[in-house]
């Protein structure tokens, strides 16, 4: 099977093409680096030309209100518009859970757009829902800094290793369309200004932070339930200590 993945050289991507050609398919990265730019076009028809199934894993470039809506709105329908042409059989895109509990976040406001484009193509499709990544704990941290002091929610978060993604995005790519969302989360519900600290400590990183049940997470205020996924949802293996250990 010839796969496309949109964002193929990103930190999800490039795991996702090394993992589908290990299962034997055809993989192909596609991003700017490689001649292939959703949001003017270019390349996006030559890239899918005889393609099976298209996997959007790509992310904006800037967190900007304004820039990311751009970004999910123009790349997703000329991605949309190129997949229909190409006859793509199966649509997988990559958000995050909670994304319709975000919607006072700019960049949520953003994957919520990108999502109902998908829904309303006509494309058969499957939706990804992930909670944050490990390897984003220190875009967090760097997010809600103010000096040596992070102010964070304490709601609680179930993140994951993006090895636990790019497995799960490579199952759902080879599978059948779902025509709806799916979730996949870590395998451990912690407290998010807890994880926060904890991977401050383990990186030698002196500062300190504070629980504030107001603080925002990028422009949102959350919820204890925000940010973890229902039920039925994928659990990866990989747990935060095993993680950290792997960095050192």
């Amino acid at each position: 099977m010839k796969i496309i993945v949109i964002g193929g050289t990103g930190l999800i991507g490039s795991k996702l093409v090394a993992i589908l050609k290990q299962r034997g398919h055809e993989a192909v990265a596609a991003s700017p680096n490689t001649g292939v730019d959703t949001m003017s076009g270019k390349g996006l028809d030559q890239a899918l030309n005889g393609a099976d199934v298209v996997v959007d894993v790509a992310n904006s470039p800037s967190f900007a209100d304004d820039a990311v809506m751009d970004f999910f709105t123009t790349s997703g329908r000329n991605l949309l518009a190129a997949a229909k042409k190409a006859g793509i059989r199966h649509h997988v895109a990559l958000s995050v859970v909670g994304t319709e509990r975000l919607a006072a976040s700019g960049y949520f406001r953003g994957k919520i757009a990108q999502e109902a484009l998908i829904r309303e193509s006509g494309l058969p499709y499957t939706i990804v829902h992930s909670t944050q990544f490990f390897e984003f704990l220190g875009g967090i941290a760097a997010s809600a800094g103010d000096g040596d002091t992070i102010r964070l929610s304490p709601a609680y978060i179930q993140a994951i290793s993006s090895s636990d993604v790019a497995l799960a995005m490579a199952d759902y790519t080879l599978g059948a369309p779902k025509n709806g969302v799916v979730e996949i989360a870590g395998p451990e519900r912690v407290r998010l200004s807890d994880l926060v600290q904890h991977y401050l400590r383990a990186k030698n990183d002196p500062r300190q932070v504070v629980a504030d049940l107001h603080a925002p997470y990028f422009g949102a205020e959350l919820q204890d339930d925000t940010l973890v996924p229902g039920a039925g949802a994928r659990l990866g293996t990989v747990k935060v200590d095993d993680w950290l250990q792997a960095q050192l």
